[in-house]
């Protein structure tokens, strides 16, 4: 119940379900948890002023490029405070393996770009809202392993219907296992490297591309593969398994770019070097920065900041010109 205008006003319960997922992937909730007067709010401004979406005659597509242009004279409040800037016509960007790192990194950087922000994580959800909380722009965090198929079709369709069709993709998850030579590596781990850093990034594109190609409908798009400096200097006596899967996502960034650049789609990647993130404590070896800082002709580690702004170039209209290309972010190396 809610009182709007002296009349108390009751919602059923698929309507205010409906528009609570419309305020999360507007943004108008902080951390996916929506005010229980606005979400009544905007149901009844739906009700009197917009049929069409109590009769289910339109699609969640259609209902957010109306939403603000239909209900927004109806509310007195400020357009700014509602996001109207971002919610009307704003690219959306998936960032996959966004909760911390790169991921996070850029994430913040392409919210401030302008773009509405699918923040994809795998196990921390609580990490992934503090980054949607702290885009200052529409976000949503989005769950998948991204080396199960049925969670990237999941993924993506939870992208479709919270926030639209995306036109930029950032393959950044990724996993490392702890160091070791060849002869060590088991099958369990090889699989678990090549389903993270191969087959994941591999199925995330086949979706963005069935979404941005102009031959199936869509007004083109880019997607950035984050890949390592590793994919050319091999990492002999330590993650061979991951550079080579690191190799393989250069061979498919440069396929597909030729395969999608008359659809609208470029295709590009960066390959980051030693750079400041959890990646090395989480593989069991916190020290390996400081112990390799030598070998950088730059003398320091990079910062994920660094990376991430290649990344929102690569993604933005300032690289029409670029793809199928790699930017090396390694310090020299």
């Amino acid at each position: 119940m809610f009182d709007i205008d002296g009349t108390l006003v009751d919602h059923d319960g698929a309507l205010r379900d409906a528009v609570s997922k419309w305020l999360i992937g507007g943004h108008l909730a902080t951390q996916n948890r929506c005010d229980e007067g606005l979400v009544a709010l905007w149901a009844d401004v739906a009700e009197r002023h917009f049929p069409a979406f109590r009769a289910g005659e339109m699609s969640f597509r259609e209902q957010r490029r109306r939403r603000l242009r239909e209900f927004l004279p109806h509310l007195n409040v400020r357009a700014d405070h509602m996001g109207e800037h971002h919610l009307v016509g704003a690219p959306v960007a998936l960032v996959t393996g966004a909760s911390r790192g790169i991921g996070a990194a850029t994430a913040r950087l392409l919210a401030k770009a302008g773009y509405a922000v699918a923040v994809g994580y795998h196990t921390d959800r609580a990490a992934a809202e503090e980054v949607v909380a702290s885009l200052g722009g529409p976000g949503i965090a989005v769950a998948a392993d991204v080396g199960v198929e049925g969670d990237v079709v999941g993924m993506f369709a939870e992208v479709d219907d919270l926030l639209g069709p995306v036109s930029g993709l950032v393959n950044n998850a990724g996993v490392v296992e702890g160091g070791g030579r060849v002869e060590r590596i088991d099958e369990r781990r090889l699989r678990r490297v090549l389903d993270a850093n191969v087959v994941g990034p591999f199925l995330c594109c086949r979706e963005a591309v069935r979404r941005m190609s102009t031959a199936h409908g869509g007004d083109g798009g880019a997607i950035v593969n984050v890949s390592s400096a590793a994919s050319r200097l091999g990492s002999a006596g330590e993650y061979v398994d991951y550079a080579a899967s690191k190799g393989a996502l250069d061979t498919l960034t440069t396929g597909l770019a030729l395969e999608v650049a008359a659809e609208g789609i470029r295709v590009n990647a960066v390959r980051p070097g030693f750079i400041e993130t959890e990646i090395h404590a989480r593989s069991g070896d916190p020290d390996r920065l400081a112990r390799l800082t030598p070998l950088i002709p730059l003398g320091r580690p990079g910062r994920p900041s660094e990376v991430a702004e290649a990344v929102v170039w690569l993604l933005s209209d300032r690289a029409s010109y670029v793809t199928g290309a790699f930017i090396d972010i390694a310090g020299g190396r």
